[in-house]
């Protein structure tokens, strides 16, 4: 269930290096109320992703970590990602005040141009972080929940995706269904079969459609 704790604005007051690897680093994103891990892939540019996990928090992402897998293969085309944990998983608001932090940490970084991607509690996240920040320009829910999306249509005419396995054990296909038929243009729907909660069963398929999508939202505009 998704839990509610009104909270003040977040200020960002500091950012804490952890080099990981050649081509990410950790970050601690200090706050006036507390830090937020995350894992960035940095490139040049203006585009960006920030990605979040459902309501246990985490970085890496459903089907087998695609946030960091996806993250890696669209760095070299000037995508920056950055994976981004929650303060308080579970709460809804709170989450929300960590993505809009992550999305001013991009901005400082010179990105203009960010898409966000959430999965289950995650998707109510993206949902009412991308109606609110104006350098968000599409948004994608992955296994969503419907609880906390009323603003839903407040996206348009930010392009929005909904995917969802149709043998999800946790929250049926119905919620993206749901959210896709409340949702304004221009918005997408992908449904796998065969495919449960964690998006395993559909790997490959997901890879494919969700980087495609991405690079379509991002592509200049003709």
């Amino acid at each position: 269930m998704t839990q509610t704790s009104p909270q003040p604005m977040l200020t960002l007051e500091d950012v804490i290096r952890l080099p990981e690897d050649d081509a990410s680093e950790r970050l601690r994103l200090v706050t006036s109320q507390g830090a937020i891990t995350s894992r960035l892939h940095p490139a040049e540019g203006e585009k960006a992703i920030l990605w979040v996990f459902g309501a246990g928090g985490g970085l890496g992402g459903p089907a087998g970590g695609i946030y960091t897998r996806l993250g890696r293969q669209v760095q070299p085309s000037g995508v920056t990602s950055l994976e981004l944990g929650y303060r308080r998983p579970g709460y809804l608001q709170d989450c929300v005040l960590d993505v809009l932090v992550g999305l001013a940490y991009l901005e400082t970084l010179g990105k203009s141009r960010i898409v966000l991607v959430g999965h289950s509690f995650g998707g109510a996240v993206v949902i009412n972080a991308g109606a609110i920040s104006a350098a968000v320009v599409a948004v994608a829910a992955l296994s969503s929940q419907t609880a906390g999306t009323g603003g839903v249509d407040r996206l348009s005419p930010k392009p929005v995706l909904f995917i969802h396995g149709e043998a999800d054990e946790v929250l049926p296909a119905d919620c993206s269904r749901d959210l896709y038929a409340r949702a304004g243009e221009p918005k997408a729907l992908i449904l796998y079969s065969g495919c449960r909660h964690g998006l395993d069963q559909c790997r490959e398929a997901l890879d494919e459609d969700l980087t495609g999508w991405i690079n379509q939202v991002l592509a200049p505009a003709k």
